[in-house]
């Protein structure tokens, strides 16, 4: 670890750090997942299912970056084999039912919401315990992301339940 003086003691430092490492392991099977639900896309709405979790999948590539990088700005080195992500990460890295769309977006908007809460439960530790508000800005920034993320998902969800009431 890299020796900061940047007003956090080490100890409170070291607690911000394990907690957003387990948030990158989080979000790295989070993205792992929606990329594979964006390569097993299928159906009539091919096309638009596959953009749909593009764009998921770019922001989490986004998030993912800007988490390691918030970590190494706090002096320590950011996790990152598989392996960790796999043994550290709140998520399942379950196979979807690729013939069951709704099932797929409840799954990663499920994830979503895990996160979210984490990151909530830890906003006020990180804050009043550790001292750090820039990790608190910072984490703020990402479950607005997520918040946003989990709409999106809900309001695909409702899209297709309509279309099925359409079609019916």
């Amino acid at each position: 670890m890299m020796k900061t003086a940047i007003g956090i003691t080490d100890h409170n430092i070291n607690e911000v750090v394990t907690f957003l490492n387990i948030l990158l392991a989080d979000e790295y099977v989070l993205y792992t997942k929606t990329r594979n639900a964006n390569w097993n896309a299928d159906g009539s709405k091919f096309y638009e299912q596959h953009v749909f979790f593009e764009n998921q999948y770019n922001v989490l590539d986004e998030v993912i970056d800007d988490l390691a990088e918030r970590i190494r700005s706090l002096g320590c080195f950011a996790i990152g084999s598989l392996k960790y992500f796999q043994n550290t990460s709140q998520s399942s890295d379950e196979n979807y039912n690729y013939n069951n769309l709704d099932e797929i977006i409840q799954s990663l908007a499920s994830d979503h919401e895990a996160i979210i809460r984490n990151i909530r439960n830890e906003i006020i530790p990180i804050s009043d315990r550790h001292n750090d508000t820039d990790t608190v800005a910072f984490v703020t920034n990402l479950l607005e992301k997520h918040e946003k993320m989990v709409w999106m998902h809900r309001l695909y969800i409702a899209q297709t339940d309509a279309s099925a009431i359409e079609e019916y």
